[in-house]
């Protein structure tokens, strides 16, 4: 018998993009994909380097600790970024990008039978490790009249873990340090933790955004990765940092399930964290893809709503179907849940010269 959670799930909604990508490939039509998350930007050379320089005649299991150099790389990011002071050796661990360890936090703190709660529409991995852990699921709708900000007051009785994630995915929208110091006061009152998904406070245009690790932090997680803020995807490297309790617990849980980064990522990470330089250049590669992009949807009468940072675009009026047609692939906002219907996203992905061409397209 298969595990009627997964039997009972919808196929990942980014598993059909996907498919629909290769059907028209295969058909013969030049697809521009603008639906999944996944940068296409170059890892920078240095990091590469870094990565082919560590790579040892034979690499053993890694520990799920981690090497204390990443640990102490990522707790002085948080410092210089964030202005915060955070134990290298009881309050960070390196993760398998953020995706698993992301999926697997229901499952480490005490929420079976209670409830994690998420703002919708949202990216799914939140809703389905809740699910496998045997916890209740409660959405909050993000609205465009709320900022895209929960509605704290709404949290329910049995509350276990609240996720948020500014900046948005999908909206782009960002969210304030007032709400974030509401929020941990609500967790601090009510034995709640505040689940925090950070992987896009690198890709801004305005302002850096700020992150809860600066509001009271005794019940706060906070997931980061270099996917993103590095195009280091298929390096799988992140890191939690979290109080000591928590910690100790993902220490005990996670050399069960085998995740860690192998020592020759956790080593190009080290230098990836180490650097802003190449950060920079991502941001500025964003920006000009923005640059393109935003007045072509402009100009077909498709407002652009939120949108402050990350590399997306969330845009209400757009048809998914029609722009298939053309061969532009877009997300549907209904992948996201019922709040995103009548949005669709566009993910910066693809390169200049592809925006450029999808600008032309439009």
């Amino acid at each position: 018998m298969i595990n009627p959670t997964l039997a009972e799930m919808a196929t990942y909604p980014f598993v059909r993009l996907e498919e629909a990508r290769r059907r028209l490939v295969a058909e013969g039509v030049q697809v521009i994909d603008f639906g999944k998350g996944d940068p296409n930007e170059p890892t920078d050379p240095m990091i590469r380097q870094a990565l082919v320089d560590a790579v040892p005649e034979r690499a053993p299991y890694p520990l799920a600790q981690g090497l204390p150099e990443l640990r102490a790389a990522a707790a002085a990011w948080c410092g210089r970024r964030f202005g915060v002071e955070i134990d290298p050796d009881t309050e960070i661990v390196p993760t398998y990008g953020s995706k698993e360890a992301i999926f697997s936090l229901a499952q480490v703190l005490d929420s079976a039978g209670r409830t994690v709660v998420f703002g919708e529409p949202a990216y799914p991995v939140y809703e389905r490790g809740a699910l496998f852990a045997g916890a209740e699921v409660q959405t909050l709708p993000l609205l465009r009249e709320n900022a895209f900000l929960p509605d704290i007051d709404a949290l329910p009785d049995d509350t276990a873990v609240v996720w948020v994630n500014y900046p948005h995915n999908p909206t782009g929208a960002l969210a304030p340090l007032s709400f974030y110091e509401e929020l941990a006061a609500a967790a601090r009152e009510r034995g709640f933790h505040v689940a925090s998904d950070e992987a896009y406070t690198e890709l801004w245009f305005d302002a850096p955004p700020v992150s809860a690790l600066q509001a009271d932090r005794p019940r706060t997680i906070v997931f980061q990765t270099l996917s993103k803020r590095s195009s280091m995807t298929g390096y799988r490297s992140g890191f939690v940092a979290a109080p000591p309790d928590v910690t100790a617990a993902l220490k005990a849980y996670r050399p069960t399930v085998g995740t860690a980064p192998q020592e020759f990522v956790q080593r190009a990470s080290v230098v990836a964290w180490n650097d802003e330089r190449h950060v920079e250049e991502t941001r500025a590669r964003y920006r000009a893809k923005r640059d393109v992009m935003i007045p072509a949807i402009e100009a077909k009468g498709w407002e652009i709503v939120a949108s402050d940072a990350t590399m997306y675009l969330w845009v209400a009026g757009a048809d998914a179907d029609e722009l298939l047609e053309r061969g532009v692939l877009v997300s549907p906002g209904e992948f996201f849940g019922p709040s995103g219907a009548g949005y669709v996203r566009f993910a910066l992905v693809p390169t200049l010269e592809e925006c450029e061409r999808a600008a032309e397209l439009l």
